[in-house]
This record gives structure tokens, C-alpha cells and sequence, in this order.
């Protein structure tokens, strides 16, 4: 029934895009918006339903080279876990040392990671880039984001 990886992937994105709508449905709702905070979450859980149902009906035949292509090394596997290991760390500690300090930590140990050897360049974007954003959120869209440990 189901020939094609293609077909797979899409039943699992339609089940995927199925739970995500129910749980968009849950949302709160708000009587004195426009735009209610939903809107967003409604529309990309139908666009997830309309593009896994358009994948389940492509017509491509998977070649020899796209199954070879497919086969990720053991050691990109090791890669990858770390990686999640990064992001599982981030938000475990996102609550408990604020968003600047762990956006710092997690943008400049994953770069280091990763293999960026350039540490003057990767300490600034990791000390700049969520001072910005923090200030963007809190002080323009007035919209909080863990403090943490620093006073502001």
C-alpha cells in the first residue's frame, strides 16, 4: 500500500500535523483581539495537513543514489545527539539562568562545537545576539523572556 518513502513520511506528518491541530484547538482565546494568538498555530497545522497530502501523492520513485544519500555515517549520528544534547541543555537551564546568559552559553558552545575556530568572533555574536533580542523583546515588543540571574 505504501510504496514509497515519500508516502511514509507523509502519513507520519499528517498524524504529526493531527495532534499539533488538536492541541492549537486548545488554545485560550481572547474576545478583545483582532488576531487572536491561534491564528498562527491553526494555519501552519492546515499547511502541514495540505503539504503531507500533497507529498503522499508525488510521483517519485526512489533511485539507488537517494537510498545511498540517506545513509547518514555513525559518527554524524554522534554529531547530531550532541547537538540535541545542546538544545535539551538549553532548556533545562533557559528557566534557571535566564534567557542571555543560556542563549550565550548554547550560541557559543555549539559553534565551538560544531568546529568554528574563530573565538573572538563567536564570543561577541554569543554575548550580542541575546542582549539584542532580549532587548527587542522586553523593551519594544514588551514581552518577557526569562531574566535569570542578571538583575535586569
Amino acid at each position: 500500500m505504501f510504496k514509497t518513502l515519500n508516502q511514509r513520511v507523509s502519513l507520519v506528518l499528517l498524524v504529526l500535523a493531527t495532534l499539533y491541530l488538536i492541541l492549537a484547538y486548545q488554545l485560550p482565546s481572547f474576545s478583545y483581539s483582532i488576531v487572536d494568538a491561534d491564528v498562527v498555530p491553526k494555519g501552519l497545522g492546515f499547511l502541514l495537513i495540505a503539504l503531507s497530502i500533497g507529498l503522499f501523492f508525488t510521483k517519485d520513485s526512489e533511485t539507488e543514489e537517494q537510498k545511498a544519500r540517506r545513509n547518514i555515517p555513525k559518527k554524524d549520528i554522534g554529531v547530531l545527539m550532541a547537538v540535541f544534547a545542546f538544545v535539551f541543555l538549553y532548556i533545562f537551564f533557559l528557566e534557571i539562568l535566564g534567557f542571555v546568559v543560556t542563549t550565550a552559553m548554547f550560541v557559543f558552545g555549539c559553534s565551538w562545537f560544531l568546529g568554528y575556530k574563530k573565538h573572538l568572533t563567536n564570543g561577541l555574536v554569543a554575548i550580542l545576539f541575546p542582549l539584542f533580542m532580549y532587548l527587542l523583546f522586553t523593551n519594544f515588543l514588551k514581552i518577557n523572556l526569562p531574566q535569570g540571574i542578571l538583575p535586569f
